[in-house]
């Protein structure tokens, strides 16, 4: 008999994917949970799922079920409408985090993989980032992650429950929301982009079949009980070579113009922009090193392959 696996934020980018992968393979039954009534998922179960706060009931998603990734959180908001947004963050990402995670404990489930973030890490990076290094959060999101990993760490030491924390870079693949999917838009409709002199930054990516298949080892994996993993493809890139490459993966070239980092950078601060160039010119490096030695993994998708996977619903 399948063991149980109850997978939070189902109908979202990694959720869904995850979902899909263990249908296929049929080594769990997933229970695919969302707050979106009326979906329903490609093998498995569906069940509607509580609004993550304290106080919510997860005991209808947590019958007989025998592992949790949660991948359900809320995100990086666009247009923040909220009076105070790190109290919101917390709400969502800390308090309803721990809510399920007490109750799943409670219903006996063996181990509970939480889906964290780099950023909790830092921004940017001088060195590739390790998974025992310093936390330096530098935002609301990555402040409640943080916080979130620290209160399961707690809860793991007093109910028993196996806790493992896994902490991807951006994440790309087919539809990737956020400013990757807009870059491979642009690109895709061949807008001439400011980039084509950012080759001296270092970017660390992870495609979203090799952070599904980091997760699903995580889940069988004995010695990734209670342990924090960084994911990441294996392959750093400049800002120019990556639009290059998703250019490639199109079968066009990339239409970029070369102008100055430290142009572009005072450019994007004079209108606001600051963060996004940021996260375009900086660097930002992850060690997995330790991922690959004490789980014998390695990311099955390489670069180019991934890209080519992520652009399919863009050039038809």
């Amino acid at each position: 008999m399948m063991e149980r696996l109850l997978v939070t934020g189902a109908s979202g980018f990694v959720g869904k994917a995850l979902v899909s992968r263990l249908a296929q393979e049929g080594c769990w039954l997933p229970v695919a949970g969302s707050r979106r009534e009326g979906a329903s998922s490609e093998g498995g179960e569906w069940v509607v799922t509580p609004s993550l706060e304290e106080g919510a009931d997860w005991s209808a998603a947590l019958h007989d079920v025998n592992a949790v990734v949660h991948a359900a959180a809320r995100a990086h908001v666009l247009e923040e409408a909220a009076v105070d947004p790190l109290a919101e963050f917390r709400r969502c990402n800390v308090e309803g985090t721990l809510e399920l995670a007490r109750q799943a404990a409670e219903a006996g489930v063996r181990r509970f993989v939480f889906l964290s973030s780099i950023g909790v890490l830092g921004r940017s990076s001088e060195r590739p980032l390790r998974f025992d290094d310093e936390p330096i959060p530098e935002d609301h999101y990555a402040v409640s992650k943080l916080e979130a990993e620290q209160g399961l760490a707690e809860l793991s030491k007093e109910t028993g429950m196996e806790v493992v924390i896994v902490r991807p870079p951006l994440v790309y693949g087919p539809n990737a929301p956020g400013n990757f999917g807009k870059l491979m838009e642009w690109v895709a409709r061949g807008v001439p982009l400011p980039l084509g002199a950012v080759t001296r930054n270092r970017r660390s990516l992870v495609g979203l079949d090799n952070l599904v298949d980091l997760l699903v080892t995580c889940l069988e994996h004995p010695a990734a009980a209670n342990r924090v993993f960084l994911a990441g493809d294996g392959e750093d890139l400049s800002t120019t070579d990556l639009l290059r490459r998703v250019a490639a993966a199109m079968g066009r070239r990339a239409r970029l113009v070369p102008v100055p980092p430290a142009l572009l950078r005072a450019g994007a601060r004079a209108v606001g922009r600051g963060e996004m160039a940021r996260r375009l010119l900086d660097s930002l490096q992850v060690d997995i090193s330790d991922t690959r030695e004490t789980l014998g993994w390695e990311p099955p998708v390489s670069v180019d392959e991934g890209l080519r996977r992520a652009v399919v619903s863009l050039v038809g």
